[in-house]
Protein backbone atom coordinates (compact mmCIF):
# COMPACT_ATOMS: atom_id res chain seq x y z
CA UNK A 1 0.00 0.00 0.00
CA UNK A 2 3.05 2.58 1.59
CA UNK A 3 4.72 1.50 -2.30
CA UNK A 4 1.61 2.11 -3.87
CA UNK A 5 0.85 5.46 -2.57
CA UNK A 6 4.94 6.86 -3.22
CA UNK A 7 4.44 5.48 -7.07
CA UNK A 8 0.64 7.91 -7.30
CA UNK A 9 2.44 10.64 -5.57
CA UNK A 10 5.46 11.16 -7.91
CA UNK A 11 3.06 10.68 -10.53
CA UNK A 12 0.88 13.27 -9.57
CA UNK A 13 3.83 15.90 -8.97
CA UNK A 14 5.42 14.77 -12.12
CA UNK A 15 2.26 15.98 -13.62
CA UNK A 16 1.48 19.07 -11.56
CA UNK A 17 4.97 20.47 -12.14
CA UNK A 18 4.73 20.07 -15.53
CA UNK A 19 1.28 21.67 -15.71
CA UNK A 20 2.83 24.43 -13.71
CA UNK A 21 5.66 25.22 -16.28
CA UNK A 22 2.94 25.28 -18.74
CA UNK A 23 1.63 28.76 -17.25
CA UNK A 24 5.02 30.20 -17.07
CA UNK A 25 6.07 32.48 -20.07
CA UNK A 26 9.62 33.50 -20.33
CA UNK A 27 8.91 36.61 -21.64
CA UNK A 28 6.82 37.70 -18.51
CA UNK A 29 9.29 36.68 -16.06
CA UNK A 30 11.79 38.53 -18.12
CA UNK A 31 9.52 41.78 -17.70
CA UNK A 32 8.96 41.20 -13.72
CA UNK A 33 13.34 40.44 -13.64
CA UNK A 34 13.33 44.18 -15.23
CA UNK A 35 11.74 45.42 -12.64
CA UNK A 36 12.32 43.65 -9.67
CA UNK A 37 10.15 45.72 -7.31
CA UNK A 38 6.91 43.34 -7.36
CA UNK A 39 8.84 40.25 -7.20
CA UNK A 40 11.45 40.76 -4.79
CA UNK A 41 8.73 41.91 -2.08
CA UNK A 42 6.62 38.89 -2.91
CA UNK A 43 9.48 36.46 -2.49
CA UNK A 44 10.77 38.04 0.64
CA UNK A 45 6.74 37.61 1.85
CA UNK A 46 6.97 33.72 0.99
CA UNK A 47 10.33 33.45 2.40
CA UNK A 48 10.44 35.25 5.54
CA UNK A 49 6.76 35.21 6.74
CA UNK A 50 5.84 31.58 6.21
CA UNK A 51 8.97 29.50 7.29
CA UNK A 52 8.96 32.11 10.70
CA UNK A 53 5.44 31.63 11.11
CA UNK A 54 5.85 27.83 11.33
CA UNK A 55 8.74 28.07 13.81
CA UNK A 56 6.64 30.27 16.05
CA UNK A 57 3.85 28.14 15.83
CA UNK A 58 5.98 24.98 16.15
CA UNK A 59 7.26 26.35 19.44
CA UNK A 60 4.27 27.99 20.87
CA UNK A 61 2.41 24.28 20.32
CA UNK A 62 5.59 23.06 22.08
CA UNK A 63 5.45 20.21 19.50
CA UNK A 64 7.58 16.43 19.51
CA UNK A 65 10.33 17.25 17.54
CA UNK A 66 9.14 14.96 14.47
CA UNK A 67 6.05 16.95 14.01
CA UNK A 68 7.67 20.00 13.94
CA UNK A 69 9.75 18.93 11.48
CA UNK A 70 6.87 18.66 9.16
CA UNK A 71 5.30 22.08 10.20
CA UNK A 72 8.90 23.65 9.05
CA UNK A 73 9.10 21.67 5.66
CA UNK A 74 5.35 22.82 5.08
CA UNK A 75 6.37 26.41 6.15
CA UNK A 76 9.62 26.72 3.48
CA UNK A 77 7.60 25.35 0.68
CA UNK A 78 7.62 27.86 -2.15
CA UNK A 79 3.98 28.32 -3.64
CA UNK A 80 1.80 26.25 -6.22
CA UNK A 81 -0.38 26.54 -9.00
CA UNK A 82 -3.39 26.67 -6.54
CA UNK A 83 -2.54 30.26 -5.42
CA UNK A 84 -2.70 30.81 -9.33
CA UNK A 85 -6.02 30.45 -9.65
CA UNK A 86 -7.21 32.09 -5.83
CA UNK A 87 -5.38 35.02 -7.99
CA UNK A 88 -7.67 34.73 -10.67
CA UNK A 89 -10.76 34.78 -8.51
CA UNK A 90 -9.29 37.85 -6.73
CA UNK A 91 -8.65 40.03 -10.09
CA UNK A 92 -4.94 39.79 -8.66
CA UNK A 93 -2.05 40.44 -11.39
CA UNK A 94 -1.91 37.13 -12.97
CA UNK A 95 1.72 37.96 -14.53
CA UNK A 96 3.19 38.50 -10.68
CA UNK A 97 1.55 35.83 -9.80
CA UNK A 98 2.49 33.38 -12.19
CA UNK A 99 6.30 35.03 -12.17
CA UNK A 100 6.22 34.05 -8.55
CA UNK A 101 5.44 30.59 -8.20
CA UNK A 102 7.81 30.41 -10.84
CA UNK A 103 11.05 32.07 -8.69
CA UNK A 104 10.04 30.19 -5.49
CA UNK A 105 9.81 27.35 -6.84
CA UNK A 106 12.83 27.67 -8.88
CA UNK A 107 14.60 29.18 -5.72
CA UNK A 108 13.43 26.23 -3.49
CA UNK A 109 16.38 24.08 -4.42
CA UNK A 110 18.24 26.47 -2.29
CA UNK A 111 16.25 27.96 0.05
CA UNK A 112 14.58 25.39 1.48
CA UNK A 113 17.17 23.48 2.79
CA UNK A 114 19.12 26.52 3.99
CA UNK A 115 15.97 27.87 5.85
CA UNK A 116 15.29 24.59 7.69
CA UNK A 117 19.07 23.79 8.15
CA UNK A 118 18.52 27.55 10.25
CA UNK A 119 15.31 26.83 11.93
CA UNK A 120 15.70 23.51 12.84
CA UNK A 121 18.69 25.40 15.26
CA UNK A 122 16.07 26.22 17.57
CA UNK A 123 15.00 22.61 18.08
CA UNK A 124 18.54 20.83 17.97
CA UNK A 125 16.75 19.18 14.63
CA UNK A 126 19.51 20.10 12.26
CA UNK A 127 21.15 16.42 12.00
CA UNK A 128 17.87 14.59 11.98
CA UNK A 129 16.72 16.47 8.83
CA UNK A 130 17.79 14.44 5.39
CA UNK A 131 18.93 17.63 3.49
CA UNK A 132 20.48 15.45 0.45
CA UNK A 133 17.03 13.58 0.05
CA UNK A 134 14.88 16.53 0.13
CA UNK A 135 17.42 18.08 -2.42
CA UNK A 136 17.19 15.22 -4.61
CA UNK A 137 13.33 15.26 -4.40
CA UNK A 138 13.69 19.18 -5.34
CA UNK A 139 15.90 18.79 -8.74
CA UNK A 140 13.93 15.74 -9.57
CA UNK A 141 10.40 17.53 -9.17
CA UNK A 142 11.95 20.92 -10.71
CA UNK A 143 12.76 18.88 -14.00
CA UNK A 144 9.39 18.35 -14.99
CA UNK A 145 8.52 21.81 -14.13
CA UNK A 146 11.03 22.65 -16.65
CA UNK A 147 9.88 20.61 -19.27
CA UNK A 148 6.22 22.06 -18.98
CA UNK A 149 8.64 26.22 -19.44
CA UNK A 150 9.59 24.69 -22.79
CA UNK A 151 6.46 23.16 -24.25
CA UNK A 152 5.10 26.62 -23.27
CA UNK A 153 7.97 28.15 -24.86
CA UNK A 154 8.42 25.98 -27.92
CA UNK A 155 4.64 24.62 -28.21
CA UNK A 156 2.12 27.26 -26.82
CA UNK A 157 -0.58 25.56 -28.66
CA UNK A 158 -0.23 22.30 -26.66
CA UNK A 159 -0.19 24.02 -22.78
CA UNK A 160 -3.39 24.95 -22.24
CA UNK A 161 -4.59 21.43 -22.91
CA UNK A 162 -1.83 19.71 -20.81
CA UNK A 163 -2.37 22.63 -17.85
CA UNK A 164 -6.31 21.69 -18.26
CA UNK A 165 -5.48 17.85 -18.16
CA UNK A 166 -3.38 17.76 -15.28
CA UNK A 167 -5.44 19.57 -13.17
CA UNK A 168 -8.23 17.08 -13.80
CA UNK A 169 -6.31 14.09 -13.13
CA UNK A 170 -4.27 15.81 -10.50
CA UNK A 171 -8.17 16.57 -8.70
CA UNK A 172 -9.56 12.60 -9.06
CA UNK A 173 -5.31 11.56 -7.58
CA UNK A 174 -5.97 13.35 -4.96
CA UNK A 175 -9.45 11.93 -3.40
CA UNK A 176 -7.66 8.31 -4.55
CA UNK A 177 -4.62 9.15 -2.14
CA UNK A 178 -6.46 10.14 0.53
CA UNK A 179 -8.86 7.26 0.16
CA UNK A 180 -5.72 4.98 0.66
CA UNK A 181 -3.88 6.96 2.67
CA UNK A 182 -7.32 6.29 5.15
CA UNK A 183 -7.31 2.39 4.44
CA UNK A 184 -3.30 2.51 5.25
CA UNK A 185 -3.04 4.28 8.43
CA UNK A 186 -6.51 3.57 9.73
CA UNK A 187 -7.20 4.92 13.10
CA UNK A 188 -3.79 6.67 14.00
CA UNK A 189 -4.57 9.37 11.25
CA UNK A 190 -6.30 11.03 14.42
CA UNK A 191 -2.40 11.72 15.22
CA UNK A 192 -2.86 14.52 12.03
CA UNK A 193 -6.51 15.52 13.23
CA UNK A 194 -5.11 16.80 17.10
CA UNK A 195 -6.13 20.14 18.16
CA UNK A 196 -2.94 21.11 18.16
CA UNK A 197 -2.12 20.21 14.49
CA UNK A 198 -5.80 21.51 13.52
CA UNK A 199 -5.04 25.37 15.32
CA UNK A 200 -1.37 25.17 13.29
CA UNK A 201 -3.59 24.27 10.11
CA UNK A 202 -5.82 27.04 10.45
CA UNK A 203 -3.20 29.88 11.83
CA UNK A 204 -0.54 29.28 8.72
CA UNK A 205 -2.62 30.51 5.99
CA UNK A 206 -4.53 33.41 7.99
CA UNK A 207 -0.73 34.70 8.58
CA UNK A 208 0.20 33.87 5.01
CA UNK A 209 -2.88 35.62 3.71
CA UNK A 210 -2.22 38.82 5.97
CA UNK A 211 0.77 39.71 6.81
CA UNK A 212 1.48 39.04 2.46
CA UNK A 213 -0.82 42.03 2.32
CA UNK A 214 0.21 44.39 4.86
CA UNK A 215 3.71 43.65 3.67
CA UNK A 216 2.88 44.87 0.18
CA UNK A 217 0.62 47.25 1.28
CA UNK A 218 3.55 48.68 3.22
CA UNK A 219 5.93 48.72 -0.05
CA UNK A 220 3.34 50.71 -1.87
CA UNK A 221 2.02 48.26 -4.51
CA UNK A 222 -1.74 48.65 -6.20
CA UNK A 223 -4.17 46.96 -4.93
CA UNK A 224 -4.07 43.84 -7.38
CA UNK A 225 -0.47 43.33 -6.45
CA UNK A 226 -1.44 43.64 -3.07
CA UNK A 227 -4.08 40.71 -3.47
CA UNK A 228 -1.40 38.61 -5.39
CA UNK A 229 1.04 38.99 -3.10
CA UNK A 230 -1.43 37.96 -0.19
CA UNK A 231 -2.40 34.67 -2.01
CA UNK A 232 1.18 33.85 -2.92
CA UNK A 233 1.74 34.02 0.38
CA UNK A 234 -0.43 31.89 2.48
CA UNK A 235 -0.79 29.27 -0.20
CA UNK A 236 2.26 26.41 -0.75
CA UNK A 237 2.88 23.62 -2.97
CA UNK A 238 1.03 21.08 -1.22
CA UNK A 239 1.75 18.57 -3.46
CA UNK A 240 5.58 19.16 -3.02
CA UNK A 241 5.50 18.95 0.59
CA UNK A 242 3.70 15.90 0.44
CA UNK A 243 6.25 14.43 -1.64
CA UNK A 244 9.20 15.25 -0.09
CA UNK A 245 7.58 14.08 2.87
CA UNK A 246 6.73 10.39 1.57
CA UNK A 247 10.33 10.16 -0.35
CA UNK A 248 12.90 11.92 2.33
CA UNK A 249 11.27 10.43 5.56
CA UNK A 250 10.96 6.73 6.26
CA UNK A 251 7.09 5.47 7.12
CA UNK A 252 8.07 4.54 10.27
CA UNK A 253 9.75 8.02 10.88
CA UNK A 254 6.95 10.07 9.35
CA UNK A 255 3.79 7.82 9.92
CA UNK A 256 0.71 9.77 9.90
CA UNK A 257 2.06 12.66 9.82
CA UNK A 258 2.58 12.85 5.53
CA UNK A 259 -0.98 14.00 5.88
CA UNK A 260 -0.87 16.69 7.25
CA UNK A 261 -0.46 18.88 4.50
CA UNK A 262 -3.76 17.30 2.94
CA UNK A 263 -5.42 18.86 6.35
CA UNK A 264 -3.34 22.10 5.31
CA UNK A 265 -5.00 22.05 2.25
CA UNK A 266 -8.24 21.96 3.24
CA UNK A 267 -7.97 25.31 5.92
CA UNK A 268 -6.26 27.05 2.78
CA UNK A 269 -9.24 26.49 0.18
CA UNK A 270 -12.01 27.54 3.25
CA UNK A 271 -10.34 30.38 4.09
CA UNK A 272 -9.51 31.43 0.29
CA UNK A 273 -13.19 30.88 -0.15
CA UNK A 274 -14.04 32.94 2.55
CA UNK A 275 -12.19 35.96 1.02
CA UNK A 276 -13.31 35.76 -2.24
CA UNK A 277 -16.87 35.79 -0.95
CA UNK A 278 -16.08 38.92 1.20
CA UNK A 279 -13.95 40.40 -1.94
CA UNK A 280 -16.60 39.81 -4.07
CA UNK A 281 -19.36 41.35 -1.43
CA UNK A 282 -17.29 44.41 -1.15
CA UNK A 283 -16.98 44.85 -5.61
CA UNK A 284 -20.53 44.68 -5.17
CA UNK A 285 -21.31 46.97 -2.56
CA UNK A 286 -18.99 49.19 -4.16
CA UNK A 287 -19.96 49.19 -7.81
CA UNK A 288 -23.60 49.95 -6.46
CA UNK A 289 -22.64 53.18 -4.42
CA UNK A 290 -20.64 54.22 -7.61
CA UNK A 291 -23.68 53.52 -9.60
CA UNK A 292 -26.00 55.24 -7.21
CA UNK A 293 -23.55 58.60 -7.08
CA UNK A 294 -23.15 58.49 -10.51
CA UNK A 295 -27.01 59.20 -10.57
CA UNK A 296 -27.91 61.06 -8.06
CA UNK A 297 -25.08 63.54 -9.82
CA UNK A 298 -26.24 63.19 -13.35
CA UNK A 299 -29.76 64.15 -12.09
CA UNK A 300 -28.40 67.10 -10.21
CA UNK A 301 -26.57 68.08 -13.59
CA UNK A 302 -30.21 67.77 -15.46
CA UNK A 303 -31.23 69.60 -12.69
CA UNK A 304 -29.04 72.90 -12.93
CA UNK A 305 -29.29 72.71 -16.80
CA UNK A 306 -33.08 73.00 -16.75
CA UNK A 307 -33.17 75.94 -14.25
CA UNK A 308 -30.32 77.42 -16.18
CA UNK A 309 -32.49 77.30 -19.94
CA UNK A 310 -35.69 78.85 -17.84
Amino acid sequence: MDKTINILLIVVMFITMVSLGCTMEVSKIKIHIMKPKGLAIAVLAQYGVMPLTAFCLAKAFQLPDMTAVVILICGCCPGGSLSNILALALQGDMNLSIVMTSCSTLLALGMMPLLLYIYCQGFNLQNSVPYVDIIISLVMILIPCAAGILINYYRPQYAKTISKVGLTILMIAAVGIGILSSIAIGGSILTVLSPPLMAIAALMPFVGFSFGYIISWLFGLNQSERRTVAVETGCQNIQLCTTILKLAFTPAAIGPLFLFPMVYVSFQLMEAALLIVLFRCHQRFTLKEKETYEAANTKEKLKEASEGTV
